[in-house]
């Protein structure tokens, strides 16, 4: 009977110790258009589950949890933003279904506007042949963008693609020949044609192509939901399939597509949201 006593106490006394799951967003702040991480801290029973913006949050394990990436639409609202994930952890031998919960810290936008003169055809509606070959680009990227989920194919922080001055930058309101309104969901660098444009990190090649708008075009998945995309290029490099490192030539700057001059046009996407490319470089990944 004392035994029993003491065994029960025992694991009573562990089950106590079990360190609580807990909810860690990071960065704290963010402005609209950023990607941030969702950080479940703890011994979990199953992956956790949440969204953010209506979007679902896809977990992969890290050091000391699980962690997933997340944008903020660049329609979010100034102010705190509640995060809840619900997580499964074991407590007593039984498991049990958490709220954890978080408020993330919303910054007001700054976008600049920016009115540019572009070729009449940009911006007036497209003949039929035309519209079949932006109709078939379409197709190309949507079949780029479906990579299942996976885990991360890279193990260390995001890195330029060339060192350059910025001179588009992403959320940047545009009014094209004084009547089209369009976002910029991207940055433009510059760079002299001909320049290398290297891998911003490991991953692999799913789209080659010559695009009507975005001209000849790489973009990379790189697990985690994350892709990365480089338009504009004189030519590429590399093939569809392809495994490239952090830093490894991708192709050159060009003036191909819809654009008035060479230069490097650099996206970043988590999920289906394209997000600021700098958010991303300042991302610390917890794996």
């Amino acid at each position: 009977m004392i035994l029993a006593l003491a065994l029960a106490g025992l694991a009573t006394l562990s089950a106590a110790a079990e360190p609580a799951p807990a909810l860690e967003l990071l960065p704290a702040r963010a402005r609209p258009g950023d990607a941030f991480l969702v950080h479940v801290r703890g011994e979990l029973a199953a992956p956790p589950a949440g969204a953010v913006a209506g979007r679902d949050l896809a977990f992969f394990p890290g050091r000391h949890g699980q962690v997933a990436v997340a944008g903020l639409p660049v329609e979010t609202p100034a102010g705190p933003l509640e995060v809840t994930v619900w997580a499964e952890a074991e407590r007593g031998g039984e498991r049990q279904a958490l709220p954890l919960r978080a408020a993330l810290d919303v910054a007001a936008p700054e976008f600049p506007s920016r009115a540019l003169a572009v070729q009449r055809e940009f911006v007036e509606p497209p003949p039929p042949e035309l519209q079949r070959r932006i109709d078939a680009d379409r197709a190309a990227f949507a079949r780029a963008f479906a990579q299942p989920e996976e885990p991360p194919l890279f193990a260390g922080a995001f890195a330029w693609p060339r060192r350059a001055r910025v001179t588009a930058g992403y959320g940047e309101q545009r009014t094209l020949n004084g009547v089209k309104p369009s976002q910029h969901y991207g940055l433009d660098l510059a760079g002299p044609a001909g320049a290398p444009v290297g891998a911003a990190n490991d991953g692999r090649v799913v789209l080659v192509r010559d695009c009507w708008a975005s001209g000849k075009t790489v973009i990379l998945w790189h697990g985690a939901g994350l892709y990365t995309t480089y338009f504009h290029l004189a030519r590429a490099a590399v093939a569809e399939g392809q495994r490239v490192r952090r830093g490894q030539k991708l192709g050159e700057v060009g003036a191909t597509g819809r654009v008035s001059g060479p230069h490097l046009h650099w996206g970043v996407r988590v999920g289906d949201l394209y997000v600021d490319p700098r958010s991303v470089l300042r991302l610390r990944w917890p794996w």
